[in-house]
């Protein structure tokens, strides 16, 4: 029997440990924190959106970074096997809004329990408090080279042998698989160990940088607007004259810019933009268009024509929202109605479809919900998630240069990939 040891006891993590202990390896995972999944119960706000319920198709729109890399993946183990392993451990699911999906108890706490007990069930060796300082590696003798044809069309130089834990110790084993996420929400142990383990023995790093993330703004008044909630509304991000992002849905006001559902996913192409110049325009209306807004307008005008121009728009923006619409219309607050010319009406008109904000940057990993970059994957076979340049090793989740946007698409890749880095034979 072959020993696979998994280093990190997250969702990748487990999800490997069971996939290799049912491809009849003696497994060892090792989570250098207290508990596994520590990362996975605060996800989805402590309720775990565990996948998406959406077809294969709506997965790969919904993959940012090398969505073809997931292919062999997300086709071996997909979100309907996710959702059957979770339900035969105990956990039963339900489908909400945007086909994300929960456990019915809405607690992440019985995702990870349904977890460890399929874990407990394979005889997986769990060590708790154990944390991994390296891999440990070999150069590859050219006579054994020779007799591995399969290793010498791989290209293969070194072979990972185990691990050495911080204590010093060291444990051999057969294959590791590198499941140690990526640095977003460090305070759950993702510290960046992988990417470190990766660089050490020549693997390539695309830059880590926050993703799913808050935006930050470089307009001042954005403050004023703190706590203001905007539902039904749409999204471009432009970089220059190539448009980034554009979504529909929900978003947040914050006092250093702005967040939500809907800023969040738009967070997700920002780090592909080629200058500084990158701007956020909201429209506030999207069910209107021009003309359609226009009419709205007038019509809401003539029935309040010896109203002030402050006091006018209520039926068409929250109260929060008016003093800055009429600071940046330039219409002056106490012109009456009847007063407002058709160009003012039209500045009004192109500020409610095009609401603009400057983007200055992303709030800090410590805030992000996963990190983008990581492990190149031109150096991982997509077909096993197996090293290129060394046998033995596999890196699975969120470690990967892959990333999604927000409906539960990250954990597949982490439950799609950890399975099928753990399913190969040693």
């Amino acid at each position: 029997m072959r020993r696979v040891i998994v280093i990190g006891g997250g969702a990748a993590g487990m999800m490997a440990a069971i996939a290799a202990a049912d491809a009849g390896n003696e497994v060892l995972l090792l989570e250098k924190n207290e508990k596994l999944g520590k990362k996975l119960f605060i996800t989805g706000k402590g309720r775990c959106n565990v996948t998406n319920a959406a077809d294969m198709d709506g997965f790969f729109a919904s993959v940012c970074t090398n969505s073809k890399f997931l292919y062999s993946a997300f086709y071996q183990f997909d979100n309907r096997a996710v959702m059957e392993l979770l339900e035969k451990a105990g956990c039963p699911l339900k489908i909400e809004r945007g086909e994300r999906v929960f456990p019915v108890s809405d607690h992440s706490s019985d995702i990870i329990a349904a977890l460890q007990r399929e874990v407990k069930r394979r005889s997986v060796e769990v060590r708790l408090h154990t944390e991994v300082k390296e891999l440990l590696t070999r150069p590859l003798p050219p006579q054994e080279t020779v007799q591995d044809e399969a290793s010498a069309q791989k290209g293969y130089q070194t072979v990972c042998t185990g691990v050495r834990l911080a204590g010093g110790q060291t444990i051999e084993s057969d294959r590791c698989i590198v499941c140690t996420g990526g640095i977003s929400y460090p305070s759950t142990g993702s510290t960046g160990d992988g990417y470190r383990f990766a660089e050490s023995t020549g693997h390539g790093l695309t830059l880590p940088r926050p993703a799913l993330v808050p935006l930050e703004v470089r307009e001042s008044w954005c403050g004023e607007l703190m706590g203001l909630s905007l539902k039904n509304v749409a999204v471009r991000m432009v970089n220059g004259k190539k448009e980034l992002y554009q979504g529909f849905g929900e978003m947040l006001f914050t006092h250093f810019g702005v967040s939500g559902p809907l800023i969040l996913s738009a967070s997700s192409f920002y780090g592909r933009r080629k200058s500084d110049d990158v701007m956020l325009y909201i429209d506030l209306k999207p069910a209107l268009d021009p003309e359609q807004l226009d009419k709205r307008l007038l019509r809401d005008f003539e029935g309040q024509k010896n109203k002030q121009f402050k006091n006018a728009l209520g039926g068409l923006f929250p109260a929060k929202l008016i003093p800055v619409m009429v600071r940046l219309s330039e219409i002056h607050p106490d012109k009456q109605i009847n007063e407002v010319t058709r160009e003012e009406r039209r500045r009004l008109l192109e500020l409610t479809k095009e609401f603009p904000l400057t983007v200055t940057g992303t709030r800090s990993f410590a805030e992000a919900i996963i990190t983008q970059g990581g492990v190149s994957v031109k150096d991982i076979n997509p077909s096993t998630m197996e090293s290129k340049l060394v046998r033995g090793l596999s890196f699975a989740g969120e470690v990967l240069d892959v990333d999604a946007m927000t409906g539960g698409f990250n954990l597949q890749i982490a439950w799609s990939t950890g399975y099928l880095s753990g399913c190969q034979q040693s």
